[in-house]
């Protein structure tokens, strides 16, 4: 049984909801004493020579954050600024001493980054965006900072790692779920209280095409509880295209519909499984696996038996955890759906988005118009 049966299993009698409001209690004892130790100089924090800005949530997964750091990313990048993404590399199968830096290796092992900073190092490619992983933010943000001058560097999923300063923090809101029922994991979803949402100087607010306009303002009026001055941007997740991973060619959204079959291993599962629906896909059969999930030969051999010849629709982040001989077991017919973020309301929002990133973005605009 994984965590999240367990926990599902506990809520659903009156001792079990008992032990997970415990185990919460632990849990944010922990977090309040990590964060003021760092606060009151207990620990010690580190300063780099370099820009450093934080894509992260107060809450457990499915915010949509990895799509806000490639937004960000090939954005800099693209203006020529010299951009670096620092991570912890959550869940990677093996660990060496010192950093892993992903930058322009087509031969990486995905186990020594995790599957999240592997995928973003290859569609960061193209950009010459170099992902560094490590446990100790710090040091990989030193690290990015000697072999490639970094401008900016993005903070991964770093809204609750205190050991490397930074110079303002863009926090991520799913609309259609933003704070659970307000409790601390593992009870709730929170990783920290709402008052984590004052360190805000961005809130990006993800899904809001899934949710009312009355359920977003209500949203917004909670954020606005906890920091009342924070600027707010809206977004979606937009799909583009789908890529045969079998010929490595794109597919436009329309030339595959009616039934298919679809796996992923993601935080909220049925937010990809909605969007493969409104592009006209029948799901006839779906495979759930555990976030960070990694691929076996048996799975894939079970998707390949019981598809039935139906296209098999997956994501990004699970592709690259195939294992290597994958292409002797799927032969065709397997495809990768590539969403991204897109700021809603135009180029004025989008600018509040890339001035919080990198203050000049707009001059540096300006003077190329």
């Amino acid at each position: 049984m994984d965590l999240l049966n367990l926990k599902e299993g506990l809520a659903q009698n009156s001792l079990g909801r008992l032990l997970l409001a415990g185990a919460s209690k632990v849990y944010g004892l922990g977090e309040w004493l990590n964060r003021t130790a760092y606060e009151k100089g207990w620990k010690p924090s580190k300063s780099v020579n370099s820009r450093v800005v934080c894509i992260g949530n107060i809450t457990a997964g499915g915010t949509g954050k990895t799509t806000a750091v490639l937004l960000a990313a090939t954005t800099l990048a693209k203006e020529g600024i010299r951009v670096a993404i620092v991570s912890r590399g959550y869940k990677r199968q093996r660990k060496v001493r010192g950093p892993v830096v992903l930058f322009d290796n087509p031969d990486a092992d995905w186990r020594l980054a995790g599957d999240e900073p592997f995928m973003m190092s290859r569609v960061l490619s193209q950009y010459k965006v170099p992902v560094v992983i490590s446990s100790d933010r710090a040091e990989a943000a030193t690290e990015a900072l000697r072999r490639f001058k970094s401008q900016i560097i993005l903070l991964d999923d770093g809204l609750q790692h205190h050991r490397l300063k930074r110079d303002a923090n863009i926090v991520l809101i799913d609309a259609k779920n933003p704070f659970g029922n307000k409790q601390l994991l593992p009870y709730g979803i929170l990783r920290e209280p709402m008052t984590a949402l004052k360190r805000a100087s961005l809130v990006v607010l993800t899904h809001c095409d899934q949710v009312s306009s009355r359920q977003l303002e209500d949203v917004k009026d909670q954020i606005r509880e906890y920091n009342d001055c924070v600027d707010m941007v809206e977004s979606i997740h937009q799909p583009e295209y789908y890529v045969d991973v079998c010929t490595t060619q794109k597919v436009e959204l329309s030339d595959i519909q009616g039934p298919a079959a679809c796996f992923c291993a993601l935080g909220h599962p049925e937010t990809f499984e909605n969007t493969l629906t409104g592009l006209g896909l029948e799901l006839k059969q779906k495979w759930r696996f555990p976030d960070h999930q990694f691929y076996t030969e048996e799975n894939l051999r079970t998707f390949e038996e019981t598809r039935g010849g139906l296209p098999l629709i997956t994501t990004f982040k699970d592709f690259v955890k195939f294992p290597n001989n994958w292409r002797d077991i799927l032969t065709k017919g397997v495809y990768v759906l590539s969403v991204n973020l897109k700021i809603q309301g135009g180029e004025a929002e989008m600018d509040k988005f890339m001035d919080v990133l990198y203050p000049k973005f707009s001059k540096l605009k300006e003077n190329k118009e």
